[in-house]
């Protein structure tokens, strides 16, 4: 469920006046409420912040129309990858499945992202990579990361300025749990961060808790 911004008895009926009023001056409304402009001034400033109302110089508010749930949703499709993204987690791709093992414990994180000598992105490792290359009878500490990754150009990857909800749906679509943040270079994709389905999930709750 989509939380709900909760308006004060005032604004409720600062909204059901422009609905039937609008365009009207803050003026007008402070007129039908018998209040002043000033005492009206921070219900105004919410209202049109949150989005529910809209001003327009020298005409005067209007009702936007759109409700708790649509707003939330526009201000989903205004949230980019560069403010929620995390430190990537990087190893090269000659590492040892064993060693890669390691690290994806030791880091806390669900996937490695593989680089070549020119420390561009070459490949992705996830848990399943791992987990079945050690269900197998290969010795771990010499087979290399670059066998059992998955290789460019099979790579779900994004940018920092792609909308959050646009990776969300890669996510669901490939059904991977993280993507690598790249820089494209004339050589090659640069790693510079991590999206992963926990980060998402983080930026959409915070976004919802700010119009409990």
């Amino acid at each position: 469920m989509v939380s709900k911004i909760e308006l004060s008895k005032r604004q409720e009926r600062i909204l059901e006046i422009v609905k039937e009023n609008g365009p009207i001056t803050g003026e007008h409304i402070a007129e039908k409420l018998n209040l002043t402009r000033a005492t009206l001034r921070p219900d105004l400033a919410i209202l049109t912040m949150a989005g529910y109302l809209d001003a327009r110089p020298r005409v005067g508010y209007f009702y936007t129309g759109k409700t708790g749930t649509q707003l939330l949703t526009d201000k989903m499709k205004k949230l980019v990858v560069k403010d929620y993204q995390s430190m990537p987690v990087v190893i090269h791709e000659n590492v040892s499945v064993y060693d890669a093992i390691v690290t994806i414990f030791l880091e806390d994180v669900g996937t490695l992202f593989v680089t070549d000598d020119n420390h561009h992105l070459a490949g992705v490792l996830s848990r399943k990579d791992l987990l079945r290359a050690s269900l197998g009878k290969q010795e771990l500490s010499t087979l290399p990361v670059n066998i059992i990754m998955t290789r460019m150009p099979n790579i779900t990857m994004c940018k920092k300025e792609d909308l959050l909800i646009d990776v969300a749906k890669k996510l669901i679509d490939v059904q991977i749990d993280a993507v690598p943040v790249v820089k494209e270079t004339n050589s090659g994709f640069e790693v510079i961060g991590r999206l992963t389905k926990t980060n998402i999930t983080k930026a959409f709750v915070a976004l919802a808790d700010q119009g409990e």
